[in-house]
């Protein structure tokens, strides 16, 4: 393995000081939080700035912000970011944890399309597979990716829709739809039991892009002979991490 290259890291602290919050900030605050050499920040912010990755503030001359070449880059990452494949790599991760299967979801109109899979080992496990459509409001996903849009198009898109049943506990009837739809937007997870399949429950959570909108959702997928609320409780806060994960694999900052 290399050896780190010192100025080099000192350069990427400066920049990750702004990941903080401060939107500008002075050389004496920089070193400061950093505890370096005065003489060794004023030559790391010169440098930066001079290559754009900082700029000095025109009518605050000893004060910072981030500069253009940050943007590129970023766009670039942004552009590469593959949520499939993303996805993929985090819900095999969530899999060895938990040895259950899991699923990570997109919304198309009020259907869920699964674009990432991993199946547990166990011999009983939920069957399906990647590029699978389902009625969105049968699901865990579906639910966590209806509960997160925006109210005008939720109402959009569930006006004058027939909420057909898969399994005799899917919910068909709009209001109560809406009102499941309002507590898992005040709890932040998706809980189904065997809405769409009579021999599973779910629990989905929200992933979310850089800006923060969500564009996914994670799920874990438990047969009833494993399923308990004790385990609820832990596979939620599995999926909510396991949805964290990926969230910051797109760029999403968090709170």
């Amino acid at each position: 393995m290399g050896r780190l290259v010192p100025a080099v890291t000192r350069s990427l602290d400066i920049l990750e000081l702004f990941l903080e919050g401060e939107g500008t900030l002075s050389a004496p605050e920089v070193t400061r939080k950093l505890q370096l050499p005065r003489t060794t920040v004023h030559e790391l912010l010169t440098t930066l700035a001079a290559r754009s990755y900082l700029v000095q503030l025109p009518d605050q001359p000893g004060r910072y912000r981030l500069g253009v070449r940050t943007y590129q880059l970023g766009s670039r990452y942004a552009e590469q970011l593959d949520l499939a494949a993303e996805g993929q790599q985090v819900a095999r991760e969530v899999a060895e944890t938990c040895d259950e299967t899991v699923h990570v979801a997109i919304l198309e109109d009020t259907d869920v399309i699964y674009i990432a899979k991993v199946d547990s080992t166990h011999a009983v496990r939920m069957v399906s597979a990647a590029g699978r459509r389902l009625p969105a409001h049968c699901t865990s996903v579906g639910k966590m990716l209806l509960a997160s849009l925006p109210e005008d198009q939720l109402e959009s898109r569930l006006r004058g829709r027939e909420f057909t049943a898969m399994t005799p506990a899917s919910i068909t009837d709009p209001t109560e739809l809406l009102a499941a739809l309002a507590g898992i937007r005040e709890r932040g997870v998706a809980v189904e039991h065997q809405e769409s399949n009579p021999d599973v429950s779910c629990v989905a959570a929200p992933v979310r892009d850089r800006s923060g909108r969500v564009v996914a959702a994670l799920s874990i997928s438990v047969p009833m002979i494993r399923w308990s609320e004790e385990r609820e409780g832990e596979l939620a806060g599995l999926a909510a991490k396991g949805a964290a994960d990926l969230s910051v694999r797109l760029g999403h900052r968090g709170a």
